[in-house]
C-alpha cells in the first residue's frame, strides 16, 4: 500500500512581496497568496485527493493557507495541528529587513552565504541545518505513525521546514536541499512504500 504526504509551501505573504526576511514574523496572506492557496486545493481536488490529517506551523500565512486548502477540498473541519516545530528558519538580525538592504549592510556574499548555505546562521538565527534539526525529528515522532497508520497527510510550512524535510524523505545533502527553490502555493505529492521511502514525486501546478 502507498502512503500519500502532500507538501505545500503557504501563499505569497505580506512581507515576501515586499521582500523581506521574514521568518518568525508573522505576517498574512496576500490577496495573491489567498488565491495561490485555494488554487492547490482545486488542483488537489481535480486529482481526487482527500486527507485524514494536516499540520502545519504556528504562523498565520501557513495555518490561513491550511485553511484555504482544506476548503476547496471541502475538507473545512479536518484535524489540523498546529506545531512550533514546522516554523520558518528564524532569521534573527535579518527578520524585517528588506533583502536589498541587507546586502547593502553586509554584503552580497555574506547575505548570500546565510541563504543559501546549509549551515551558516545569520546573527542570532537559524541556519537550515538548525531549522532540519526541529524539523525532522518532529516529522518521525508525530507525522510518521500517522502514515504508518495508513492515513493521509497534508503538511502545509514554509521553504525552509519543508527544504528540510525534503531533504529528510530524498536523502539529499545539505547543501543540495538549500540551493533547492519552492514556489509558493504549488503541492508536492509524495507517494512512499512500505518503509515510507519515496516512490512518486510530482509537483502540482500549471493551468487549472
Amino acid at each position: 500500500m502507498d502512503h500519500l504526504l502532500v507538501l505545500v509551501r503557504h501563499g505569497q505573504s505580506e512581507w515576501n512581496l515586499k521582500n523581506l526576511f521574514t521568518g518568525w514574523a508573522d505576517p498574512d496572506l496576500t490577496d495573491l497568496g489567498r488565491s495561490e492557496a485555494e488554487d492547490a486545493g482545486k488542483r488537489l481536488k481535480a486529482l481526487g485527493l482527500s486527507f485524514d490529517v494536516a499540520f502545519t506551523s504556528m504562523l498565520k500565512r501557513a495555518q490561513n493557507t491550511c485553511q484555504y486548502i482544506l476548503a476547496a477540498l471541502g475538507q473545512e473541519h479536518l484535524q489540523t495541528v498546529r506545531e512550533q516545530a514546522l516554523n520558518e528558519r528564524d532569521y534573527g538580525d535579518l527578520t524585517g529587513l528588506n533583502k536589498d538592504q541587507a546586502r547593502e549592510k553586509w554584503g552580497k556574499e555574506q547575505v548570500f552565504k546565510w541563504r543559501r548555505s546549509f549551515d551558516i546562521p545569520p546573527p542570532g538565527g537559524e541556519s537550515l541545518k538548525d531549522t532540519a534539526a526541529r524539523v525532522i525529528p518532529y516529522y518521525e515522532s508525530a507525522i510518521v505513525p500517522r502514515l504508518r497508520n495508513g492515513e493521509r497527510v497534508l503538511v502545509v510550512a514554509h521553504g525552509n521546514s519543508l527544504r528540510a524535510l525534503i531533504m529528510h524523505l530524498e536523502n539529499l545533502p545539505g547543501e543540495e536541499i538549500a540551493q533547492r527553490e519552492l514556489a509558493t502555493g504549488i503541492p508536492i505529492i509524495y507517494r512512499l512504500d512500505g518503509e515510507l521511502k519515496v516512490k512518486t514525486r510530482e509537483e502540482v501546478s500549471g493551468q487549472l
